[in-house]
């Protein structure tokens, strides 16, 4: 039986909120079969869980936000990546702020933590979304679609005429069967313009984001001493973003998803209009494990260097 995950012991870390600027805790969490991801605002009193949900999505500027009433916790695309990347079915995410911590920027410290805490399978199958047709969803030149497919692949195209970013590759696609997330996906960092920082700081947001957590780029090349990890960081991160969009449908995608120019809004939209139409999809479990897609064995944990 391919069987749900959990993390084997709790594990924690600190770090600043992008947008706010202040410290965050955060603490990962064992949690039962069925949980599901939630995240817990233990600065709350009461603490208030929040389950990731697409209906619990109700604000996607420059990040992905999910809310139960006024209680909120903001920029869980990066960490949900994670979950998504190494399985991680069910677990309780605790922070005392509305927002998770940014890290470097990418994924990659969120994969050292559940490394470090060890993976854990449970005693229930683990289950699926099944993509039975495509659905689609555009806004403008934006759009992104789910297709069936036996396994999770993701093809993304980028454009943002900027000199920096035009010198890179900018479609790329991840293929699980073949791919590794920690290799190929999890240490590409987020990146933004210094203009837009200046903005975005003056109404009170982004006061967090610095070269250390972004890829920071002017009118014309990246700012950051290091370069980029990768040729292809740019649409790579946006790949990294859309796993963790996605995983907020509370069950691993076996589906195609491919996007250009999409974003956290039509991510959200996407499984909105999934979950929408009924004949579009199906819940599906592996009894035999040899018969499930490969992209899903409990592969060995590789660190990142």
């Amino acid at each position: 039986m391919l069987k749900q995950r959990t993390l084997r012991q709790s594990v924690s870390t600190v770090g600043i909120g992008l947008h706010s600027g202040r410290r965050v805790s955060l603490v990962m969490k064992p949690a039962p079969v069925d949980t599901g991801i939630v995240f817990r605002r233990v600065d709350l009193d009461p603490p208030v869980d929040i389950p990731a949900a697409p209906t619990n999505v109700n604000d996607t500027r420059l990040a992905t936000t999910v809310n139960v009433g006024a209680a909120r916790v903001s920029t869980v695309e990066h960490i949900m990546s994670s979950f998504n990347g190494l399985g991680i079915d069910n677990c309780v995410v605790e922070v005392n702020a509305p927002e998770i911590p940014i890290m470097d920027g990418s994924s990659a410290s969120f994969v050292f933590l559940i490394h470090a805490a060890g993976i854990l399978e449970q005693d229930a199958p683990k289950r699926f979304v099944r993509v039975l047709k495509t659905v689609e969803v555009q806004e403008g030149d934006k759009w992104a679609k789910l297709e069936p497919h036996f396994g999770f692949s993701l093809d993304f195209a980028i454009d943002f005429h900027h000199p920096a970013i035009d010198a890179t590759i900018q479609h790329t696609k991840v293929d699980f069967s073949r791919d590794s997330y920690v290799k190929d996906v999890a240490r590409a960092r987020t990146f933004g313009f210094v203009n837009d920082v200046e903005f975005l700081r003056s109404i009170g947001l982004a006061q967090g984001g610095s070269l250390e957590n972004a890829v920071v780029m002017d009118d014309f090349r990246v700012l950051n001493s290091d370069g980029l990890r990768s040729r292809d960081e740019f649409v790579k991160h946006k790949i990294l973003d859309a796993m963790g969009d996605l995983y907020v449908l509370g069950h691993p995608l076996l589906a195609a998803y491919s996007a250009s120019k999409s974003g956290h809004a039509l991510n959200n939209r996407l499984l909105r209009a999934l979950l929408a139409d009924a004949s579009a999809w199906a819940f599906e479990t592996f009894e035999e494990e040899g018969k499930a897609p490969a992209d899903f064995a409990l592969k060995p944990q590789l660190s990142i260097a």
